[in-house]
């Protein structure tokens, strides 16, 4: 069987550092922090009291009121996303096919904040209403309500489910939705995540396990990947949607492409439920296997836009696991980690991460890693790779690689190619 061609069509962000893909390509390459001190709740007694929050956002433009109100803000964030990005692929529903339209998003935790709020309720008043609920509990806190919540709003009635597998689910949901289309079962699927965490058992939680930045000094310079006072990642919130499309599908109806999906790869550390494997044993085997499936060399890769999450011992994995796979090109082609700016979007850190490598694939352009100050050196990182410190990067890319791993060992990899028919 000849598998179909997958390429992108259309972007929708709503991220820390723009709510608009337009705008959050701008301050990436600008080396924009998104960080700032928690709004959301009263932070003062926590060990962390900085995120990378979305801002400037008025839910009701964009969903109404009646509709917001049996929605998580995750969902909410992920119906946006998605919003942008139909509006940006020009999808005709009139005359589209809409049972060959899927939706697959990947949660990581889905709906924290509305388990945080009906749980206070109920502690607080149980003694004086007895154990009671909103009856929007449940189907506003799962982690699979945003798909159904999009396949609503535009009646698409192809494959619809959420994949979970901690901060590597948009990744699996890019894998997920590309081998649907390449086999045929779908025209065009959205592809995303969805996560808004940072609240009082989310920050707290991490907290706990030492996980996050405790840089309240100067939270726009606590996310500093592979540099030797990094001390955690910073929680974020947002979602990313790509639209993912059969080649001939687009092309018929003379969609514009951004870049061509051609290899996707999945792995497991099979080591520890937190930890990265010291040596990248996983990561080394799931860039090969989205390598393997892209039918590509390593030395074809021209960008990486690395899982780099800012934490002591991942940083090192991911760096060792590239030299391992690239060998002498690993010195050539450039590395970069869009989390220094907009934090750890979680379970949707994936699909954020691949809209900024289809747009480094797009224009040529690599965004980032900020904070690396001069003598911030780690001894166990070889800094003669290219990090792209501080400052964006012109260069060809005719190939970029996203990363993303998740606690539990869960790992997966996209390869985006530059169009060409």
């Amino acid at each position: 069987m000849e598998l179909k061609r997958v390429v992108v069509t259309g972007l929708g962000a709503l991220t820390p550092i723009g709510n608009t893909i337009p705008v959050f390509w701008d301050n990436l390459l600008k080396g924009v922090s998104g960080a700032g001190p928690i709004t959301h709740f009263d932070a003062s007694n926590f060990k962390t009291k900085f995120a990378c929050e979305v801002k400037d956002l008025n839910i009701s433009d964009f969903i109404d009121r009646k509709t917001a109100r049996k929605m998580d803000p995750y969902a909410q964030f992920g119906v946006i996303a998605a919003q942008e990005a139909v509006e940006d692929a020009k999808i005709d529903l009139e005359t589209e096919n809409l049972d060959k339209v899927g939706v697959i998003y990947g949660v990581g935790i889905g709906g924290i904040y509305t388990f945080d709020q009906e749980v206070q309720n109920y502690a607080k008043n149980k003694d004086i209403t007895g154990p009671k609920f909103n009856p929007f509990f449940i189907p506003k806190m799962i982690a699979d309500i945003v798909t159904g919540h999009i396949s609503i709003k535009y009646g698409f009635r192809g494959p619809n489910f959420t994949t979970t597998s901690a901060c590597a689910s948009s990744s699996n949901a890019i894998a997920d939705a590309f081998n649907y289309i390449r086999l045929g079962k779908a025209n065009i699927i959205l592809a995303g995540g969805a996560e808004a965490a940072i609240t009082e058992s989310g920050v707290g939680g991490f907290n706990a396990m030492h996980a996050i930045s405790t840089r309240n000094d100067e939270p726009t310079k606590a996310s500093r990947p592979f540099s030797a006072s990094r001390d955690g990642f910073i929680m974020a919130e947002g979602a990313g949607c790509l639209i993912l499309e059969e080649l001939e599908h687009a092309k018929a109806r003379g969609a514009k492409i951004y870049a061509e999906l051609v290899g996707t790869g999945l792995s497991a550390d099979a080591y520890h439920i937190t930890a990265s494997h010291p040596e990248g044993v996983g990561a080394k085997l799931v860039m090969r296997n989205a390598l393997e499936d892209a039918e590509i060399s390593s030395d074809d890769i021209d960008y990486i836009n690395v899982h780099g999450t800012s934490t002591p011992v991942g940083d090192v994995s991911e760096a060792i696991a590239i030299k391992d796979v690239f060998g002498k090109h690993a010195y050539e082609l450039n590395i970069s980690s869009t989390k220094s700016m907009t934090g750890h979007l979680l379970g949707a850190a994936g699909a954020v991460e691949a809209i900024a490598t289809v747009l480094a694939v797009k224009n040529d352009i690599i965004p980032p890693t900020i904070n690396h100050e001069e003598g911030d050196d780690d001894e166990n990182i070889d800094y003669n790779l290219n990090f792209t410190f501080n400052k964006a990067q012109k260069r060809t890319v005719n190939f970029g690689l996203s990363n993303t791993f998740g606690f539990g060992g869960h790992n997966a990899c996209v390869i985006l190619k530059k169009y060409t028919d």
